[in-house]
């Protein structure tokens, strides 16, 4: 059956985040050949509606309020809700992130409806619109369907891959009026302690490291072989607890869970923890100079060494292939 589906495209410095259009390769296929519309909130938004519709989405609904400027649970629930009671889908997905694990609940509180959350895929099977999510900390997966009411998930990132983006794409960008009232909380000022370049939930490549790397200036070599592959840096809770790094580039149970690509793990030894955050990483390199190391259990490719040796070699044989390429 064909359903209307409604799709929260995430803003993060006046530009769309990628989840958003995974967020719509995924709404497309529970729509089963039904509509995908856009919805954006935020002071200033309009403007990217209709790189959501060349990702895929049919049309995109607006509400703009400059209460809207910075994220407030508050704000956006009213908004969405607002939307949801003028489209009245059958849909509804965000991204698995930040953003979307505070707001979603928030949600389906408020409307009484079920929430499947993280979903790492989704397909249309036996009639159903399965959504498959990990649980025991990545340990095993888990298939769920909705059976009654609004079809409600979050996605996480860099698992549902975007549809190609079509310029030809052409779709209605319109506006909905909501009047955003009784905010409980105000943000004043956000301050990012997170370092600068790529989302570390996004990025395709992540380098990691824990308490091997011994200090701060540890972190040196992992940030240029990841600045040499268009990469994020990522730390071990065990790194973060010894003040090598901020808290905001923790990954693990405790920490972000990321899915990249290629996770290379620099001088950390695999706690159960930090497996939970990045085990279904596609690719994952170890360095460490513990053969026993418990990060080799999971790894694809594993390398015994002082990683003060290995990684810049790796960030200087990987020059030589951009500079081949």
């Amino acid at each position: 059956m064909s359903r209307k589906v409604l799709v929260l495209g995430e803003v993060r410095d006046g530009s769309l985040r990628n989840v958003s259009f995974e967020a719509i390769a995924a709404a497309k296929t529970v729509a089963e050949g039904g509509e995908v519309v856009g919805v954006l909130v935020g002071a200033s938004v309009s403007a990217l509606g209709m790189e959501l519709i060349q990702f895929g989405a049919d049309r995109v609904v607006v509400v703009e309020d400059e209460k809207l400027n910075l994220y407030t649970s508050d704000g956006y629930a009213q908004a969405i809700l607002a939307v949801l009671d003028k489209e009245k889908p059958e849909g509804l997905v965000l991204g698995h992130t930040s953003l979307g694990k505070d707001l979603s609940p928030r949600i389906a509180g408020k409307l009484a409806s079920g929430l499947i959350s993280d979903a790492t895929a989704v397909e249309v099977a036996g009639g159903n619109v399965v959504f498959t999510r990990p649980i025991y900390s990545g340990k095993a997966f888990e298939k769920k369907i909705v059976t009654d009411g609004l079809i409600f998930a979050t996605v996480r990132p860099n698992n549902i891959a975007p549809l190609e983006k079509d310029e030809s794409r052409s779709g209605e960008v319109s506006t909905l009026s909501v009047e955003i009232k009784d905010l409980r909380a105000i943000i004043k000022e956000v301050v990012r302690k997170a370092s600068e370049g790529v989302d570390l939930s996004e990025a395709k490549v992540v380098i990691s490291g824990g308490r091997g790397v011994k200090s701060a200036d540890g972190f040196e070599p992992l940030k240029e072989l990841a600045n040499v592959l268009g990469g994020a840096v990522g730390a071990s809770r065990g790194a973060c607890d010894a003040d090598y790094c901020d808290y905001s580039l923790q990954i693990g149970q405790t920490g972000k869970v990321v899915t990249p690509d290629l996770y290379i793990a620099c001088g950390i030894s695999g706690a159960i923890q930090h497996l939970a955050g990045m085990s279904n990483s596609k690719v994952i390199v170890a360095i460490n100079k513990d053969p026993e190391a418990n990060i080799f259990k999971v790894a694809d490719y594993g390398i015994v060494g002082d990683l003060f040796e290995v990684v810049p070699l790796l960030t200087e044989e990987f020059k030589k292939l951009k500079v081949h390429s």
